[in-house]
């Protein structure tokens, strides 16, 4: 029996680390590295969601772009998420207009509720092969203090045309095949893809737009040309090459550098673990989740699951800061997962593996603009598939003057880079916060 368990030394290197994801994705695009010295209108660095969503909208509105990475596209968070689209925030509707006043937050609030469309669109429209299925996402809760919180955030989306179903206990029971919730909402604008095919598409679409896409290529170093200020700026690469452009968009993530001074620490980078298991065919594993759905719990420690296109169930949650070394590294998720759905009997998992999120401290997606002509998005804060779609059209539309995000159009707030206070303290954090929501969830 073969476990595939991602370790520190697969993270570490160029190949993709082994999950389920790596093993069934469609065919990886060409993107050799850049070995001779370009230019280019727009130089994106990070080949994930938000660089290749850039990417592909700057070049269909026909910008010259070029996405360099230190590894390959979807290498990062983009090819080993769970697959869940889920068009949402932290903050519900009324509380990001309370935050921002409703005029900047209902763009805001347009933007993110439009992003699983957007996800959806861009598939069907460049054919990606990434076993798309739109059948809601259900929030679940263990008590039913919880469950009102989540039925109040259900009509603030259904108050705003968002097809919305308030599920009670039983209702959750007969579409998820556990009692073990009070019940939940299903918010049906969401959806589950194959993440890393979804990446790979993103990267075929944005070539056959124009767009050149590098893989094994740092960015080294990020200078003006000009004194002024105002020049083009000139990236010096790990192969030695330069490109130089007008614009730059920076888009690592949880896996952000030291490119851009004060910027990886303004976020924690968390680990995600997620486990699947061989393909199940009994009559009680068929009945789980039997619509397509995705779900997630409530829990302080966020738990996420669902089953793929052949059958597999898929549980994830967060993880020890340190990447993970062994099987024992995912066993919280493995018991929380037999404990669901114990009609199961014991279970055969045949992949385990894990990726870094990017948390911001105010849970809110950051844009900066640290200097004219560069722009940076970060902080998808576990939303990432529609959040950074969304993100890469609209920065495309800043950028170009034309479409979503021209003008006043651009939904996503500016910020200032603002580092974390203590930043050097980020594992312990990470640490404390996931034994304290451990200890909460088993006791409170």
């Amino acid at each position: 029996m073969t476990h595939h368990t991602m370790t520190d030394s697969a993270m570490s290197g160029r190949a993709l680390p082994p999950s389920l994801w790596a093993a069934t994705a469609i065919e990886a695009p060409p993107a050799p590295a850049l070995t001779a010295s370009a230019r280019a209108d727009v130089l994106v660095i990070g080949a994930g969601f938000t660089g290749l969503s850039t990417a592909l909208h700057l070049a269909e509105q026909g910008a010259a772009v070029r996405v360099v990475d230190s590894h390959q596209p979807g290498w990062g968070a983009s090819g080993r998420n769970g697959g869940q689209v889920n068009p949402t925030l932290k903050y519900d509707p009324d509380e990001l207009v309370r935050k921002f006043g409703a005029a900047r937050a209902e763009p805001l609030i347009d933007a993110i509720s439009g992003s699983a469309d957007l996800v959806f669109d861009l598939i069907a429209r460049h054919r990606i092969d990434c076993q798309p299925v739109r059948a809601g996402w259900l929030q679940l809760g263990y008590t039913a203090k919880a469950v009102d919180g989540m039925h109040a955030r259900a009509r603030q989306w259904e108050r705003r045309g968002v097809k919305v179903e308030m599920l009670n206990r039983d209702a959750v029971a007969r579409r998820v095949g556990t009692d073990a919730f009070a019940g939940g909402w299903l918010d049906g604008r969401a959806g589950a893809i194959q993440p890393l095919s979804y990446t790979r598409g993103l990267a075929n679409a944005a070539q056959r737009a124009g767009a050149s896409i590098h893989g094994d290529t740092a960015v080294v170093s990020l200078a003006r040309q000009a004194a002024s200020g105002q020049g083009r700026w000139k990236a010096t690469l790990s192969t030695g090459a330069t490109v130089e452009a007008e614009h730059v968009v920076i888009a690592t993530n949880g896996y952000t550098g030291p490119l851009w001074p004060g910027l990886s620490s303004t976020l924690l980078t968390a680990n995600s673990f997620i486990v699947a298991t061989r393909r199940l065919s009994s009559a009680a594993a068929d009945a789980i989740l039997a619509r397509g759905e995705t779900a997630s719990t409530s829990q302080r420690l966020l738990l996420y699951f669902r089953k793929d296109s052949e059958g597999r169930l898929l549980m994830g949650g967060r993880g020890f800061f340190a990447d993970p070394r062994s099987p024992d590294d995912f066993a919280h998720l493995e018991r929380s997962l037999e404990l669901l759905f114990p009609q199961l009997g014991p279970l055969d998992y045949a992949y385990r593996w894990s990726g870094r999120i990017a948390v911001t401290r105010d849970f809110m997606p950051h844009v900066h603009e640290p200097a004219p002509g560069v722009t940076v998005a970060v902080g998808c804060n576990g939303r990432g598939i529609a959040l950074c779609t969304s993100f890469g059209k609209h920065i495309a539309g800043r950028l170009t003057g034309e479409g979503a995000g021209a003008g006043d159009s651009f939904p996503y707030p500016i910020s200032p880079i603002v580092p974390i206070p203590m930043h050097g303290l980020q594992r312990f954090y990470v640490a404390a916060g996931v034994a304290w929501y451990s200890l909460l969830d088993r006791f409170g």
